[in-house]
């Protein structure tokens, strides 16, 4: 099995009913807006995809779903974000049952892992599978940062081929590629620095506000590939605004009512998190309801990739 690892990678949201059931039908329709937009892979139960709070029967339908719907036009990829190595292990022979073509990794949850853990729980999940993996690193959010050092011992695995780099530090994208070439892939995960880091060596971008924007995130990607790059900052200008919304603790809250006010999505979020209300709500909506009324008029970015070697 193979992944590219490149373009655009949205780590979609799980849309819930009123009933905090799994809303299937505004999934698709947010599905079909992603992949008309032009993206390259879709990463399900992520941090945005409220993770933690899925079961493994909701995961299991999702990439079922996923994987019917999107017909091997895109991989499917499975985030894996558990406490125990063992959960790890058994998610991943579960995903590649269900179909998944991949995985995004996280380190251990809940306990704080020093180097040497760190590199063991990637290898055990890393060697009990064939499916490619792309390692998720974000040591602002979840305090485990994997090193340069955890990479090389990393690096004897074929199948883990990426990371989606969230250090907040793009010059982390200059440190792997001097350490590694291009032995793995980067994609940003920070909405905020994409551009940056696409211009650094970044090879693709696993997004967040592209669920309510996909044709405006594929845009600037394919724009920055094709070097034409005062196109791409017109874009990634009027777009950071909203792509600082990525960046708050509440930032499903705050993607899925972008996604709502630009008709891809709801509001429901599954508890503990709440639906925003009050001043808060008022003031994020004014973020986007600005942005949707500026909204740019974008060039014809899906032709870039034929004609310009993008894709």
């Amino acid at each position: 099995m193979s992944i590219e690892w490149k373009g655009i990678f949205p780590a979609i949201t799980t849309k819930f009913t009123a009933n905090d059931e799994l809303d299937l039908p505004l999934f698709e329709k947010n599905l079909n807006a992603q992949i008309a937009a032009g993206i390259d892979g879709i990463i399900l139960g992520g941090s945005l995809g409220e993770a933690s709070t899925l079961t493994n029967a909701e995961r299991e339908t999702l990439v079922k779903y996923t994987v019917e719907k999107v017909a091997g036009k895109i991989p499917v990829v499975l985030n894996i974000a558990e406490g125990s190595t063992a959960e790890a292990v058994k998610l991943a022979a579960q995903a590649k049952v269900w179909g998944a073509r991949g995985l995004m990794l996280l380190p251990p949850m809940r306990y704080k892992t020093d180097e040497r853990e760190t590199a063991a729980y990637f290898k055990a999940v890393a060697a009990s599978t064939d499916l490619p993996i792309m390692i998720y690193n974000n040591p602002v959010d979840y305090k485990i940062d994997v090193t340069l050092d955890v990479f090389e011992q990393l690096a004897a695995f074929k199948n883990v081929q990426a990371v989606k780099e969230s250090t907040r530090d793009v010059s982390n994208v200059t440190r792997m590629i001097n350490r590694f070439g291009n032995r793995f892939k980067i994609l940003c995960g920070v909405d905020t620095l994409a551009l940056e880091e696409m211009v650094l060596g970044a090879t693709g971008w696993v997004g967040g506000l592209v669920c309510a924007f996909p044709a405006e995130t594929v845009a600037i990607y394919r724009l920055v590939k094709a070097g034409r790059m005062a196109e791409a900052l017109e874009i990634y200008r009027w777009f950071l605004p909203l792509l600082e919304l990525d960046l708050h603790p509440k930032l499903v809250q705050y993607i899925k009512l972008a996604e709502t006010q630009a008709g891809l999505g709801s509001e429901y979020v599954r508890a503990p998190r709440l639906t925003l209300v009050g001043e808060e709500r008022e003031r994020i909506l004014s973020i986007i309801n600005t942005a949707l009324a500026n909204r740019p008029e974008l060039p014809d970015y899906l032709s870039i990739g034929k004609l310009e070697g993008v894709n």
